[in-house]
């Protein structure tokens, strides 16, 4: 059985790494090579590297900052933003992607979700779903329009899987940013739909929505953006919650797995015994 994964997303916009708030405010948060190589470090099992100026700015995407940021990548890398052509993913792959994320060209092009499976496999393409609460129920958002689509997730995702996606990135607009946990009705409705793996993101606040997520729901990944860029240790963190409750990859040195938190994942204090043992190497006294 696949473990399950957790997931960085490192969202860029003109070059800057940014913390995204509904998706409308955009806060700097510094260079991709940078925030690659700091997830990298503390054990995440894969990242997604989203451009979301490029398509808006009708431009491709920017080889040199992939090839750049996947110098300092360990892991599986999902690059996105401003793809249009199999040219472009066979660049990508190139400058060291292992799959790539289309959002916009899934919608306005899907001819290219098909020959891109044909040509790649499945497994490389990721098909990137953005929704929004409306009062009908959750709706397809286009970022590049700011307009809301009349299909529904779950419709968008039967029909992207048709096409021949391999996996699918579902993104909750409106908790994009606001540490108010994840969707789950909107990611239960995508899974029930979903024959092929389902990333959800949008909202994570601690390791322990993401522990819910993962063990509550079908998802075979849990990713965040903002949360790892502004908490410390928190890929290790997150990882001590979910292990709690179900087997997942940790291969950094430092673990929690030990330890207790607190319902903002501060790690408690351990009890004194325990410190003392970690402290001192007790010696048996010699008998003469």
């Amino acid at each position: 059985m696949l473990k399950k994964r957790i997931v960085g997303v490192v969202v860029v916009r003109n070059g800057i790494v940014v913390q995204s708030i509904g998706y409308r405010r955009y806060l700097p948060v510094g260079r991709p090579p940078v925030a690659l190589e700091y997830l990298n470090r503390w054990g995440i099992d894969e990242i997604l590297l989203i451009d979301i100026s490029a398509t808006a700015a009708d431009r491709g995407p920017d080889y040199t900052a992939v090839r750049e940021a996947s110098a300092r990548c360990r892991v599986p890398l999902t690059v996105g933003g401003g793809i249009r052509s199999v040219a472009q993913i066979h660049e990508l792959m190139g400058c060291g992607a292992d799959k790539v994320a289309v959002n916009w060209a899934a919608r306005n092009l899907p001819p290219l979700v098909t020959e891109a499976a044909a040509v790649f496999g499945s497994q490389c393409v990721v098909a990137s779903v953005d929704a929004i609460l409306t009062p009908g129920g959750h709706r397809v958002y286009d970022h590049v329009s700011r307009a809301t689509t009349s299909s529904t997730p779950a419709e968008a995702v039967v029909r992207l899987q048709e096409l021949g996606a391999g996996e699918i990135f579902i993104n909750s607009v409106d908790r994009d940013g606001t540490y108010a946990g994840y969707d789950v009705p909107l990611i239960e409705s995508v899974c029930a739909v979903a024959s092929v793996p389902v990333i959800a993101c949008g909202g994570a606040r601690t390791g322990h929505d993401m522990a819910t997520l993962l063990c509550t729901t079908p998802v075979s990944a849990a990713a965040a953006a903002n949360f790892f860029h502004f908490t410390e240790h928190s890929v290790i963190l997150a990882k001590a919650a979910v292990a709690a409750g179900m087997p997942l990859r940790v291969e950094t040195h430092a673990i929690y797995t030990p330890d207790r938190f607190a319902a903002d994942m501060r790690l408690l204090r351990r009890d004194d015994a325990t410190l003392e043992a970690m402290l001192y190497e007790r010696d048996e006294p010699e008998v003469l």
